[in-house]
Order: structure tokens, then C-alpha cells, then sequence
């Protein structure tokens, strides 16, 4: 059987462009996506668990990726953070579901020193998230992109009000100015990991214009099921 990540997804109708976590063609080995039915964003992008019912309902949807064969199970939304213990200790294959995942990593790798995550909401990403990622608060410095205009309107909308299409340009533009504020208000910062699934896309660019090495859950998913040789 030819290993695949099986990624869960919020039920959501923007475009998934390559590099989205929730476009199959973003991963390093065949992926196949799953669809959580009423898991919008307003009801997963919050600091904390979302509802019990749709708790089970990304587990039941995990179990089943994991019995068809699924080699990994992957998420198109980092605030399932909230669930990542849970579910993973559920399933009998290995479980990223966010890029907070890489956290600790990412502190250890730099020292010690303060991370920047770049979230959809900064506001949503509150102290009981950031420990589910097994971080302090005080490790991180957080910028959002709730205020960003297209990015709201597009990502953290109610799935009926969500664009169905969008200008990449305009996007990346928006994502990096976002990315430029965090490291101009915390020059501290060593490194970028990016929550949101919507994010890494533009990884490169925020590279660049920040200067700070950037991780996403499409590089988790790298470490943890590698290409075979």
C-alpha cells in the first residue's frame, strides 16, 4: 500500500492554492483530504476546545484516515492544538495536527530564544493555546492577521460569507506586512512558526522580508513521515 498523510479539514469554501495545508499537491507524499461537515472557522479558530461534538468528530475522522492506511494525520487549522494530545493518543500512527506543533523545536534549535508565531487571529490565540503546544506564553510573541482585510474576509469568515476566490498577490502582501509588524514590535524573535493552515503559501516571502527562518506544518509533516528513499 502506497503511504498517504490524511489531513482533516474545517468544512470551508475559499480556494485551497498549493502550498494551502489543506491541498493535497502541498505535501511530500500522496495526501487525502477529509472534510469535518459544520467545522467552520469561527467554531475552531478560539482559545480553546472546540464543542465536544465536533471534538469527536475530528477524531472519528482521524480513526478512519488511519484505517484506510493513512501514514500521518495532518490539519488544515493550527488552533486543533487544542486536541492534539487527544487525538494523537487515539490513533495508532502519528498525529501533527498544527504547525505549534514545531514550538518547542523551534525554541530548542535557537537557544532559547523568544519564537514569533504568525496566527489568523492573535486575539483567538490565547495562553491555553499556546500551552497546548507545550510552550509559555512568555516564550512567544504573537502577530495576527484578523485586522488584515482580504485575509478576514476570506479565512475567518462564516464558510457563506468566505470569498471564493482571492488575489494571491494581494494576500501574500498582506501576510508579509503582518509578518513585518510582528518582527519590527518583537526584533527578538529567532524564528517564525506559522499556525495557520492558509499560511505557508507565502513562507518564502515572509523569509525574506523578515529574515527569520519560518516553519509550518507542511515541514512537521517533512520530519515526521519522510519520502521513502
Amino acid at each position: 500500500m502506497t503511504p498517504f498523510i490524511g489531513i482533516l479539514s474545517l468544512d470551508t469554501q475559499f480556494p485551497r492554492i498549493l502550498g494551502d495545508a489543506g491541498n493535497p499537491g502541498s505535501y511530500h507524499l500522496p495526501a487525502r483530504v477529509r472534510v469535518v461537515p459544520g467545522a467552520g472557522s469561527p467554531d475552531i479558530v478560539r482559545n480553546g476546545r472546540p464543542a465536544p461534538q465536533l471534538v469527536d468528530a475530528f477524531r472519528e475522522a482521524a480513526e478512519e484516515l488511519a484505517a484506510e492506511g493513512a501514514c500521518l494525520i495532518t490539519s488544515t487549522c493550527g488552533f486543533l492544538i487544542s486536541v492534539q494530545r487527544e487525538i494523537a493518543a487515539a490513533l495508532p500512527v502519528p498525529v501533527v495536527l498544527s504547525g505549534l506543533c514545531l514550538l518547542p523545536m523551534a525554541r530548542q534549535m535557537t537557544g532559547g530564544r523568544p519564537i514569533g508565531v504568525l496566527t489568523a487571529s492573535a486575539a483567538a490565540l490565547g495562553p491555553e493555546t499556546i500551552r497546548a503546544a507545550g510552550a509559555a506564553p512568555d516564550e512567544v510573541r504573537i502577530g495576527g492577521l484578523q485586522d488584515s482585510a482580504l485575509f478576514a474576509r476570506t479565512f475567518l469568515a462564516a464558510k457563506a460569507r468566505q470569498n471564493a476566490s482571492f488575489d494571491r498577490t494581494q494576500m501574500q502582501s498582506e501576510v508579509c506586512a503582518a509578518a513585518e509588524a510582528l518582527v519590527s514590535r518583537a526584533p527578538e524573535i529567532a524564528a517564525i512558526v506559522l499556525e495557520c493552515g492558509n499560511l505557508p503559501p507565502y513562507a518564502d516571502a515572509i523569509r525574506r522580508v523578515t529574515g527569520r527562518p519560518v516553519f509550518s506544518i507542511l515541514d512537521a509533516a517533512r520530519l515526521v513521515a519522510p519520502a521513502p528513499a
